[in-house]
């Protein structure tokens, strides 16, 4: 039956981290100061954004920067995981512009951490610059989503941003014990780097298209065609 655009929008969180995350940030809510407002927390992870993008940068000469950019991970996780959480704690959240600023917030910080992953030379520019494509196409589906059902959904096959980050963190580590060495592989060089990007870009577009096709089959059982359509 159709959705009700005046029902509230809620959340759904099932990535695989969800359950440590949700107590981690129910533990920390309450404690923090309340000069803490959550438009500084979501300041304070857009900075971290930034920084992870000039640690990248930085890391091309020497890879000690990786530190720096998992650092930033962490702050970027803190500031864009409690500015929600710490406005509806205290009873000043504002839906609509919390979720835009969010969203907003949280396309640009992607650009960021994609770019500077690409001028870092760890992984080539255009793996990154598809990988950001492939994960902003995630994205659309889940605002898509969210328009259509009135539920949005944080995670796609166990995977949001918390879960990303984590990966970003292995993957520093592993970048900064073992750089990649390139190889020829076909005519062009790829590192391993550029080879676990193009497995991350097969699956967006893989779950992309099954979260397009299951949707569409749940609306088309829900909406069945008209007399005239038939």
């Amino acid at each position: 039956m159709p959705v009700d655009r005046e029902i509230p929008l809620t959340r759904s969180n099932q990535g695989w981290l969800s359950i440590p995350e949700q107590w981690l940030i129910a533990w920390i809510a309450p404690r923090l100061p309340r000069w803490m407002a959550p438009d500084f927390l979501t300041a304070v992870g857009f900075a971290a954004s930034i920084a992870s993008f000039v640690a990248y940068l930085l890391a091309a000469g020497n890879p000690a920067w990786l530190w720096v950019v998992n650092a930033a991970l962490i702050a970027n996780w803190f500031g864009d995981s409690l500015d929600g959480a710490v406005a509806r704690r205290r009873g000043i959240e504002r839906p609509r512009y919390g979720f835009f600023l969010d969203q907003s917030i949280d396309v640009l910080s992607q650009f960021l951490f994609a770019i500077g992953l690409g001028l870092s030379g760890l992984v080539r520019m255009d793996v990154a610059a598809m990988g950001l494509v492939t994960y902003l196409m995630m994205t659309a589906q889940s605002l898509l989503r969210a328009e259509v059902t009135r539920t949005f959904h944080l995670a796609s096959a166990g995977f949001g941003l918390t879960e990303v980050r984590c990966l970003f963190l292995a993957l520093n580590v592993a970048f900064y014990l073992k750089p990649p060495v390139p190889l020829d592989i076909a005519g062009a060089s790829f590192g391993y780097g550029d080879l676990l990007g193009v497995a991350w870009i097969a699956v967006n577009l893989g779950l992309y298209l099954a979260g397009m096709f299951g949707q569409l089959g749940q609306l088309a059982r829900d909406e069945p065609p008209t007399g005239k359509d038939r």
